[in-house]
């Protein structure tokens, strides 16, 4: 499951590429606006948003594909996300420290009692805690705070344009944790090729699995996964791998190797 102490994403990503090509071109060497990463956060809170309100309230405490959790807490986690981030965003723009928890215990604890919340708590924290994330990064318009250091909540030093990153991917994949209809199918394929970019990385620096050749068959793309062994082919549709490599239920690679968690 994404967990907001994993956040930092690994340099090396295809967008990540693409700014650093950006930068070239422009003769600037700060990190720019992630404009890509930011429409994709605004369209995955559209889709949440949408989806949260055509749940019923009988639905909303309903199961989601993630072991133990409801709908409920797995809400009530995105909301901690949105709000944690929001720090960060805080201390890019002021130079004000400001880190996303004050400790892991205070986070699990703000996330189970948001899940124990009125149906119509649940909703509006959802709600109010996107659009205020949302509205704060639009506060760093084209400036200089996207270049600001944070540190995650694992204690790792990163530009605050990374920022978004961390949310689209929280939003984009819980989305499909959900269970309310969406698949990775119906996400922008060009995301799934990064998000699989940022993947495939952290699995190699891991450790702990097989070695893999990973290849979409409707995209052309290809990852190599350092492991143990002799580098197992896998081949699917990109949709199919992303739920795959992210630990999510994959029927199309029932006989794939079994993998670790990735976070």
């Amino acid at each position: 499951m994404v967990r907001e102490a994993r956040e930092d994403a690994e340099a090396g990503s295809r967008l990540s590429s693409r700014e650093d090509n950006d930068r070239r071109e422009t003769g600037k060497g700060a990190a720019m606006k992630p404009d890509q990463t930011l429409a994709w956060m605004n369209d995955g809170t559209d889709r949440l948003l949408a989806r949260v309100s055509g749940l019923s309230d009988v639905a909303l405490k309903g199961p989601t594909t993630l072991p133990g959790w409801s709908r409920r807490y797995l809400l009530s986690h995105m909301a901690a996300n949105a709000d944690a981030l929001r720090n960060l965003v805080h201390w890019a723009r002021t130079g004000e420290e400001r880190r996303m928890y004050a400790s892991a215990e205070d986070r699990e604890a703000g996330i189970a009692a948001g899940a124990e919340a009125s149906d119509t708590e649940v909703r509006a924290r959802v709600e109010s805690s996107s659009t205020a994330l949302a509205a704060d990064l639009d506060e760093l318009g084209d400036g200089p705070g996207w270049d600001a250091k944070i540190i995650t909540a694992q204690g790792l030093t990163r530009s605050a344009s990374e920022i978004p990153w961390m949310r689209v991917r929280e939003v984009y994949i819980h989305i499909v944790d959900l269970a309310v209809g969406v698949g990775f199918g119906d996400l922008p394929p060009e995301f799934l090729t990064v998000l699989l970019d940022d993947v495939t990385v952290r699995r190699s620096s891991k450790g702990g699995g097989p070695a893999l050749i990973v290849a979409a068959t409707d995209t052309g793309d290809r990852w190599d996964v350092a492991g143990s062994g002799s580098p197992v082919p896998v081949s699917a549709p990109l949709a199919d791998l992303t739920a795959w490599l992210t630990g999510r239920p994959a029927p199309a690679l029932s006989t794939a190797p079994v993998l670790p968690p990735w976070l």
